[in-house]
C-alpha cells in the first residue's frame, strides 16, 4: 500500500475561465497527430498563451462524426471573447491548412455560441458557401466544412497538485502517472507538456510588467534562501494542472491524480493557493483525501 504523502491542509485555488470544445479527425493516425499537434501547440498557460489546450480523450470512428479516427480537444481562457479568438486563429492555422483533417463543434449543445466559421470564412476570398451550419472553403485538396460556430461554456483552470520527493526520476514519473490518469476523463485536460510542469508559478512578481513568476517556495536551489514549502528530504517538485468542464470534475480528477501519485518516492503531495488573487473557487485537499466527495 502507498504510503499517505497528501498534505492536508493544503489548499488549491482554481478560477472560472470559458472553454470550448472541438472534434478533430483525419484519414490515419499520421495525420491526425498532425494537426492535433499544431492544433495544441503553445497552449500550456493563459500566462503567456492565447489559451490553454490539450486532448481531452481520443476517439475512435465509432464516436467521431465522419466514422474516421479522432480526438477531442479543450480550449480555455480568462473569458469568452479570449477562447473564441483563440480557436479560430489555431483552427484556420492547424487545421485548415494540414491534409485530410476534418473539425466539427464538440458542444453543439451549448447556449452561448462563438465565431468559427463565421469568422474564417472570409479566407475563402468569395468562393465560401454556407451548408447548413456550416461554412464550405475551398482549398487545394477540395472543400472543407468548418462549422459557422462553436459552443463555449464556463469552466474551471488552475486547478493544481505539486508532487516532491528526493530524487527527480521517479517523482516525474508519479506525477506523470497522475497525468496519465485522467488521459480518458471526459470534460478534463492537463495542458502543460506531458501534463506535468517544472516551473510552477505564483501569481505576481517584483518586476511590475510581470502578473506571474516562478514559485519560489516550491524551487531546490532555493530553500536556503527563501521560506519554503518542500518537506525535509525533497530535492525536486513538479506540479501537476488541471482544467475541468466543471468544479466536480476537477474534484473528481484531483482525487484520481492523488491516489495515481503516492508512491515511496513521493515525499509530499500538496498544493498551491494564493489568497485569492488567482480565482475564487477553494478546494482543501483534506475533502478529497480518502476518496471523499463533494
Amino acid at each position: 500500500m502507498a504510503r499517505d504523502s497528501l498534505d492536508r491542509s493544503a489548499v488549491c485555488e482554481a478560477f472560472h475561465a470559458a472553454w470550448t470544445r472541438v472534434i478533430v479527425t483525419a484519414q490515419d493516425e499520421e495525420w491526425l497527430a498532425a494537426a492535433t499537434a499544431a492544433l495544441t501547440g503553445y497552449g500550456t498557460s493563459v500566462i503567456g498563451c492565447d489559451a490553454e489546450l490539450a486532448v481531452e480523450r481520443r476517439l475512435s470512428g465509432n464516436e467521431t462524426p465522419d466514422g474516421r479516427p479522432g480526438v477531442a480537444i479543450m480550449a480555455f481562457a480568462f473569458s469568452v471573447a479570449k477562447v473564441a479568438r483563440a480557436i479560430a486563429n489555431r483552427v484556420g492555422q492547424a487545421v485548415l491548412t494540414c491534409p485530410t483533417a476534418a473539425l466539427f463543434d464538440g458542444l453543439p449543445e451549448a447556449a452561448e455560441r462563438a465565431p468559427l466559421g463565421d469568422y474564417l470564412h472570409y479566407f475563402g476570398d468569395g468562393h465560401e458557401r454556407t451548408s447548413g451550419q456550416a461554412w464550405v472553403l475551398p482549398v487545394m485538396e477540395g472543400d472543407i466544412a468548418i462549422p459557422a460556430t462553436c459552443g463555449v461554456a464556463s469552466g474551471v483552470a488552475g486547478g493544481n497538485l505539486i508532487f516532491m520527493g528526493s530524487a527527480p526520476a521517479p517523482v516525474l514519473a508519479a506525477a506523470r502517472s497522475a497525468a496519465l490518469a485522467l488521459a480518458d476523463l471526459a470534460g478534463v485536460i492537463t495542458p502543460f507538456p506531458g501534463g506535468v510542469c517544472r516551473s510552477g508559478s505564483k501569481v505576481g512578481s517584483r518586476y511590475s510588467a510581470l502578473v506571474a513568476s516562478t514559485n519560489e517556495a516550491y524551487c531546490p536551489t532555493l530553500r536556503d534562501r527563501v521560506a519554503t514549502r518542500l518537506p525535509e528530504g525533497a530535492t525536486v517538485a513538479y506540479e501537476v494542472i488541471i482544467n475541468a468542464a466543471e468544479e466536480t470534475l476537477l474534484r473528481q480528477a484531483m482525487q484520481i491524480a492523488i491516489r495515481t501519485g503516492q508512491g515511496p518516492a513521493v515525499l509530499g503531495i500538496t498544493a498551491s493557493s494564493y489568497g485569492g488573487k488567482l480565482g475564487k473557487i477553494v478546494i482543501p485537499l483534506v475533502e478529497l483525501a480518502d476518496g471523499e466527495k463533494r
